[in-house]
């Protein structure tokens, strides 16, 4: 007996079983954590929407709010002026694993008092996965004489679920948007010609950005080339700032997986989808996958102007206001079924921003201060690629080292200005003429 070591056979099988089981776990990759939840936005406002309009809570612009919503309807209460129109969104998040149908989703419409619903209500489906998926209703001042008058209005929200679907409470994110009036002369008419040929996208060599979980944390993208990567159920956001007269062109690849079968396919394998800066759906492509190579390219947006939202096509009404637009990249769920889920899929998104910046309209209002616009911390923050919140902490510190450039600027002054009349002074009291 050596090193005072005594081996059965017993201990050296249960030995051998330790690193067989060790080397199949190592073979099997490391086991897959959780995948990260939705931001919500900071600082919002709890609320609870009423199933009847009579006990409707209020809703402010500008505010974010977080409720939860079963299958079937709830009431919010809005106060709209007579000059601005008004956007309502909804962005529902269903918890992991939950059991959706295909026409399962969230619809949202603004009603008046007397119970009429306003044009242009929002709709968006789960389809294949329990994935965030946002819905925007809109009153158009100009459009519906009895959606036209300032005064009260309900928003209403529905869940719809299948009766086999999850029946639980969800998440959603509330958001109320004023868009001001104009002070000149409105246009009307929708363009009937616009630049609508497929995109050129960029060939470049990609750059790594990862992207977010949500609309509040959304990464800023630019044109280019871009690499993240996703996992089975997963959805990445991304956000892209588009002034007037600019068009999107987008494309999203998804690279061959770690197969754990040879064979399987997921329909609605790799989705994209678009979001207005009201966080309304403008289009969604879909592919399946089986593991393989695979893209979808969305169709060029309209460039972005007012009249745009007088156009009969869904996507032309969404590129109607300058801002920040969101694509939401999403691999599905049942990808999972026939991949390694602990190694996740290459994705490479192509973007092209096309055309230059164009005059805004003659709003009566800053449009910045409602949420909308693109401004030079915009363009920056998708040059740098950096979230809402991570913008915020830039611009925050920008403003700290202006204010201290400012104050070191004036002390500085006040310091020269200091030693200058104490030289002077020095000068006179050592004058022999004095």
């Amino acid at each position: 007996m050596r090193g005072g070591v005594r081996r059965t056979a017993a201990g050296a099988a249960a030995a051998g079983l330790a690193v067989w089981a060790a080397g199949a776990a190592f073979a099997a990759g490391p086991a897959p954590g959780p995948l990260p939840e939705y931001r919500p936005a900071e600082g919002a406002r709890t609320v609870q929407g009423k199933p009847s309009s009579a006990d409707a809570p209020p809703l402010e612009p500008g505010t974010v709010y977080e409720d939860t919503v079963l299958p079937g309807e709830r009431f919010y209460r809005l106060a709209l002026d007579d000059t601005s129109d008004f956007y309502v969104s909804a962005v529902v998040r269903p918890a992991k694993g939950s059991k959706v149908g295909y026409s399962d989703g969230i619809e949202v419409e603004i009603m008046t008092k007397e119970g009429r619903r306003c044009p242009n209500p929002g709709r968006a489906d789960f389809g294949y996965d329990p994935v965030p998926i946002g819905a925007a209703a809109v009153r158009r001042v100009r459009e519906d004489a009895e959606c036209q008058a300032g005064g009260i209005y309900y928003a209403k929200v529905t869940r719809t679920a299948a009766k086999d679907s999850a029946q639980g409470a969800w998440p959603v994110e509330l958001l109320v948007r004023r868009e001001p009036g104009l002070g000149g002369a409105v246009p009307t008419v929708a363009p009937s010609v616009w630049p609508s040929a497929s995109p050129t996208l960029p060939g470049t060599q990609p750059v790594g950005r990862t992207g977010g979980t949500g609309f509040n944390d959304a990464r800023a993208l630019d044109s280019g080339v871009w690499r993240d990567d996703l996992r089975p159920g997963q959805t990445r956001f991304y956000r892209v700032p588009l002034d007037w007269g600019q068009q999107l062109g987008v494309g999203a690849e998804i690279a061959a997986a770690e197969m754990t079968k040879p064979y399987g396919s997921a329909a609605g394998g790799l989705t994209v989808s678009l979001y207005s800066p009201f966080r309304g759906l403008v289009g969604s492509v879909d592919t399946s996958y089986d593991g393989k190579q695979a893209a979808v390219t969305l169709p060029k947006t309209a460039p972005v102007a007012y009249e745009n939202r007088y156009a009969n096509e869904a996507g032309v009404r969404g590129a109607a206001v300058a801002g920040w637009y969101y694509l939401a990249v999403t691999l599905g769920g049942k990808v999972a079924e026939f991949t390694r889920d602990s190694t996740p899929v290459p994705l490479t998104l192509r973007m092209d921003v096309i055309g230059t910046p164009g005059k805004a309209p003659a709003y009566r209002e800053s449009l910045g201060a409602a949420g909308f616009g693109v401004g030079s911390a915009d363009r920056t923050a998708a040059k740098e690629g950096l979230t809402g919140p991570e913008a915020a902490e830039a611009e925050s510190d920008r403003s700290v080292m202006r204010v201290v450039a400012g104050a070191g600027f004036g002390t500085g002054a006040a310091l020269l200005l200091g030693l200058g009349a104490w030289f002077l002074l020095a000068r006179r009291n050592a004058d022999p003429r004095r």
